[in-house]
């Protein structure tokens, strides 16, 4: 029954977009074909996707038929099987490169485009995060791009007479150090902060490839894995000191942007963009009172950072357009086209040749270490059945007392775990 209802939601929404698109199928009366692009609706909605179909219209490109799928949990990777399985499958596709992307046949569905002349201008970052397991280019990457890590409080950290850390000890020190004079350390969340845990496993599986396909086979588990260990122990050990302070279990998203603004809480890990969108203004601190330093969650001595986490367009190599779409995304990834599509946005340089975009001082002053410490994001793309809220929920479990190292390490197993299997994943 459910199955039926999420087949008729799909194909309800397919008609309503269609009915507003050019029209579908073959050769239009101009003799241009019309390309199918599907996304998450809120994607497709974003100024910069939008600038880039226009340009590309009113280049004499052809038709565009865009078909944006709601972005609820429950559906929209359902929706998603039921175009590919359907003779609605479109001819490029928006994704992430997560666990999402299992529920299809990558390898089969895809073409790779390793070839692809426009390959060598993509930025190393952005390229790796856009690599499935084998190294071969899944996608375009044409989104927002960021760099994650510790942001903190400069201003604060230099009247104090305090410098920002360079390894895992130091840091530590530097929590310590500011929880003795009655700050909050490092601003947390239950509520929110779930993404704080792929940083951690990031440098763990990017520096051991063959560490992430066993865990893939589920030949081992993350209970086998020695860096999980030290970050489960690291972050009992946080909570215990009260480096997160004494209401994080209360905080969220929107409690943020006011523990960091009014100096509450003077580390974050988080991305540079969120400082655009969500740090506000009005409070004691702006966005020119932070910094950068690497994330150090005790998996890592010298810390890390992750790069963006990209959306893709990927054309499907069973489709009835395979060549134009290809030409599609050469014209994306012309210099002149991608520079008109992200002039003002604030984003990190997907393209080496991107000179419109807005990159913040933070990322540019910190470009040396990113250099030396940088990693694609490979969690959460990467290890099936890897999900936030699974992470968070183990976490949580933890801080609060419920269990131990070994039942936080045991629950994160067991929630993957279960994940996986929900995808269909072979070996679970």
């Amino acid at each position: 029954m459910m199955r039926a209802r999420l087949t008729a939601l799909f194909f309800a929404i397919l008609l309503l977009l269609t009915a507003c698109s050019p029209a579908s199928g073959g050769r239009q009366d101009d003799g241009k074909v019309t390309l199918t692009i599907m996304g998450k609706k809120e994607d497709m909605e974003k100024a910069y996707i939008q600038q880039i179909f226009q340009l590309y219209e009113q280049s004499g490109g052809c038709h565009l038929r865009v078909i944006g799928l709601d972005d609820a949990d429950a559906s929209y990777d359902a929706s998603l099987r039921e175009a590919f399985s359907s003779e609605e499958a479109p001819d490029i596709l928006f994704h992430f490169n997560d666990s999402g992307l299992n529920t299809l046949d990558g390898e089969g569905q895809f073409v790779r485009l390793d070839e692809e002349a426009w390959v060598s201008d993509l930025t190393d970052g952005a390229r790796a995060y856009c690599q499935d397991g084998e190294g071969h280019l899944l996608g375009l990457p044409f989104w927002e791009n960021s760099v994650s890590g510790c942001y903190y409080n400069k201003t604060i950290l230099d009247a104090l007479g305090l410098r920002p850390a360079a390894t895992q000890a130091e840091f530590d020190a530097l929590c310590q150090a500011l929880k003795s004079i009655g700050y909050t350390p490092l601003c947390w969340s239950f509520q929110s902060c779930h993404w704080n845990y792929q940083f951690a496993l990031d440098p763990i599986f990017a520096d051991d490839p063959e560490l992430l396909v066993r865990l893939n086979r589920n030949e081992i588990t993350y209970a086998d894995i020695p860096e999980v260990w030290d970050m489960v122990e690291w972050l009992a050990d946080a909570g215990e000191k009260g480096w997160f302070g004494e209401n994080y279990a209360g905080r969220d998203w929107d409690d943020l942007s006011h523990a960091m603004a009014s100096g509450e809480c003077v580390m974050i890990n988080i991305w540079d963009t969120w400082f655009d969108t969500d740090l506000g203004e009005g409070g004691t601190y702006s966005k020119e009172d932070f910094a950068l330093m690497p994330v150090f969650m005790n998996t890592e001595p010298s810390g890390t950072y992750e790069g963006g986490n990209l959306n893709m367009m990927m054309v499907n190599q069973q489709g009835d357009h395979v060549e134009e779409a290809l030409e599609f995304l050469s014209f994306c990834v012309q210099s002149e086209n991608y520079n008109k599509a992200f002039d003002g946005i604030s984003t990190v340089s997907c393209f080496k040749g991107q000179t419109t975009n807005i990159q913040s001082d933070m990322v540019t002053e910190a470009q040396g270490s990113i250099s030396l410490h940088g990693r694609a994001s490979t969690a959460n793309p990467k290890i099936i059945g890897y999900t936030q809220q699974g992470m968070g929920a183990a976490v949580e479990k933890l801080l609060q007392g419920e269990v131990d190292a070994a039942g936080c390490v045991a629950l994160m197993d067991e929630y993957r775990i279960a994940a996986a299997r929900e995808l269909g994943a072979e070996g679970f």
